[in-house]
């Protein structure tokens, strides 16, 4: 099947140099709202502005009209575009154009490989990342510094465009920065300050030119995602009066911010105490009282990042702000009854949890705390510092470690096992089940065939069973114990399939309504005959989630969108749990079920009495006799009276 869909017209020519580069999509590394980017190969990538003709313009005819004109811009803008600029700019290197040398196409740049976007240090599981997420926003303000002494305003200046390797922070998507007569016309609504926004619209539209002061704005809401795990327009917005209420995205024109009191504050997010009282007083001002001009430097340089030893909490204060006498994991089982929810906590660490999931009807799971590495039954399978950019699994007695293209395999205290993966970005491509490991390398899907469902161990060294080919290094998979689903994207390629846990094969015409955009994040919860199949992408400055549940046959059997943070179940892609055929999601307001009706996804029942017990961020894992409840810290039993 590759073979067809990778044919000549597939493929491109561009020149670099006056050098012909055939540009093939297999070679994509990245696919943005605006272009894509292909490895070159020797620390070289190159990045193509989609052209109106675009696979992911189909059917846009605005979108269509904005490519042409963005590619007729940079043709001036990208040949006057300033040089000297600081180190962590990742400036265009050399033109990339037609076979003429006219038309400019595109340009090349340094790949940062083994990098993180900006966002993904703001998710709460990474909270003891923040020391060391404090240093990189450090060492981004002072690349913002170098560029405004140049003259140059970042403009469209957000988390999706700063890549985190080391504690460095790299600023990419520099073609759209405003310098000379050159103005940025794009968007993110999260990042982009509200005064310069049409305060007559119900949500932000840019209406003024950016400048440097919207550049420290936007820097501060990193600051606050980066270290708080919410923005300044965070939360839900519940106000008594009925003729306060508002739409959400009409918040930050409103100033209506997560200090307001009668905003909900996410449960997820760590609570304002754990920053110094400047921090929080300098933010409070940026974003209720419309204080401008560069961030204080000092205020995140002299950070003193810490974790009490008494409650285990992280803060950045002189005396822990929410201290307990008692910690958390010397506590006995606690059990409780609210309406029809019984609820107890099974289990509390002082450290994190990394990896939980539900086996054979048992509870297995992988803690970290101290200097250790201990699965449910105390056993100690790894020693050493806690590695929150790996990520991990379990499964029976083994334990997965995988980080970039590696993954580890532990059992009994020892490594017995390695594996060579593909990864899209920094994410290995890796999933288990209760009865094989499932992995992609070098574009060919591969399942172990190390044991069976009938309980037969195989020899180990056996080669890996072959299910089917797909795309290296950009092909994402889930799996589910009876069959799995994936999807790939690269260039105007966007291809979505399913296969049979056990069998070989893989159909790959499941026709997947991807939204229109940057792709930001994906997840699926797979379930016994389905899978709910869960995107975010990013497009004319919003973001949009999307839910599509997928037969295990390939037959699309619903849909349905929202906006991020919207306060509904899909305001958050994760906290998902497949029980038959409906979906549970966690919300800060308790669970909700999900089902499909007429082809739409509707909320059927909620659960208000689950509401202590859960969070948006919450792992839900169904079990024969209750459902689990995985936080960072705890993990809970709920079981529910019908």
């Amino acid at each position: 099947m590759l073979a067809q869909i990778f044919g000549k017209s597939s493929r491109m020519d561009v020149y670099v140099g006056g050098k012909r580069v055939t540009v093939n999509p297999q070679a994509s590394v990245g696919k943005g709202g605006e272009a894509d980017v292909f490895d070159l190969g020797s620390g070289t990538v190159l990045k193509l502005w989609k052209t109106p003709e675009h696979a992911d313009f189909e059917g846009m005819p605005a979108e269509q009209d904005a490519a042409r004109a963005r590619i007729d811009l940079h043709q001036q803008k990208i040949r006057a575009f300033p040089r000297g600029l600081p180190a962590r700019v990742v400036a265009p290197a050399a033109l990339a154009t037609d076979k003429s040398g006219q038309r400019i196409l595109g340009y090349t740049m340094t790949f940062v490989d083994g990098a993180e976007v900006l966002m993904r240090f703001g998710d709460p599981r990474l909270r003891d990342l923040a020391e060391s997420s404090a240093r990189a926003l450090v060492d981004l303000h002072g690349t913002v510094a170098g560029l405004h002494a140049m003259g140059v305003v970042i403009g469209d200046f957000n988390d999706l465009n700063v890549l985190v390797k080391d504690e460095q922070a790299y600023l990419i998507d520099a073609d759209s920065f405003q310098f000379g007569g050159f103005l940025c016309r794009v968007f993110t609504e999260r990042f982009v300050d509200p005064i310069h926004c049409d305060p007559l619209e119900s949500r932000p539209v840019l209406c003024k030119p950016y400048s440097v002061d919207s550049d420290w704005y936007a820097f501060a809401v990193m600051v606050m995602q980066t270290l708080l795990s919410v923005g300044p327009y965070g939360g839900i917005y519940r106000p008594k009066s009925v003729a306060a209420r508002l739409p959400e995205c009409a918040r930050p024109l409103r100033r209506i911010t997560v200090f307001h009191p009668e905003v909900l504050y996410p449960k997820p997010a760590a609570p304002y105490a754990v920053l110094p009282d400047d921090l929080l007083h300098h933010l409070h001002q940026v974003f209720e009282g419309d204080r401008r001009g560069a961030f204080p430097r000092a205020l995140i340089e002299d950070l003193g990042w810490t974790r009490c030893p008494a409650c285990a909490a992280g803060h950045a204060r002189a005396v822990c702000p929410f201290c307990v006498t008692t910690a958390p994991a010397a506590l006995k089982e606690i059990t409780v009854v609210r309406g029809e929810v019984t609820a107890s906590r099974i289990f509390a660490t002082k450290g994190v949890i990394l990896a939980a999931t539900v086996e054979d009807g048992e509870l297995r799971y992988l803690v970290h705390e101290g200097r250790e590495y201990r699965r449910e039954d105390g056993r100690v399978v790894l020693n050493g510092p806690l590695d929150l950019l790996a990520r991990f699994a379990v499964r029976g007695d083994q334990t997965f470690l995988a980080r970039g293209s590696k993954v580890i395999i532990l059992e009994g205290g020892a490594v017995t096992g390695k594996l060579q993966v593909d990864r899209v970005g920094m994410r290995p491509v890796f999933a288990v089940n209760a009865h094989h490991r499932y992995w992609v390398q070098g574009g060919r899907l591969l399942r172990s065939d190390e044991g069976s469902r009938t309980g037969m161990l195989l020899d180990a060294a056996s080669p890996p069973f072959a299910i089917g080919e797909v795309l290296a290094g950009q092909t994402r998979i889930w799996v589910g114990e009876r069959h799995g689903f994936g999807f790939y994207r690269a260039g105007n390629l966007s291809v979505a399939f399913v296969f049979d846990a056990d069998r070989p094969g893989i159909k790959d015409t499941v026709k997947l309504p991807f939204l229109a955009g940057q792709l930001v994040d994906a997840t699926c919860v797979v379930g016994d005959d389905r899978a709910w199949v869960l995107l975010a992408a990013q497009s004319a400055g919003r973001t949009r989630h999307q839910c599509v549940v997928v037969a295990r046959t390939g037959e699309v059997i619903a849909t349905a969108e929202g906006d991020a943070d919207d306060g509904t179940w899909l305001g958050t892609l994760r906290g998902k749990c497949a029980v038959g055929s409906f979906l549970l999601a966690a919300t800060d307001s308790g669970l909700v079920r999900v089902e499909e009706k007429h082809g739409a996804l509707v909320e059927t029942r909620q659960f208000p009495d689950t509401e202590p017990f859960v969070t948006r961020a919450s792992t839900l894992l169904a079990g024969p006799r209750a459902l689990h409840v995985v936080e960072a810290t705890t993990i809970h039993t709920l079981r529910i009276r019908a």
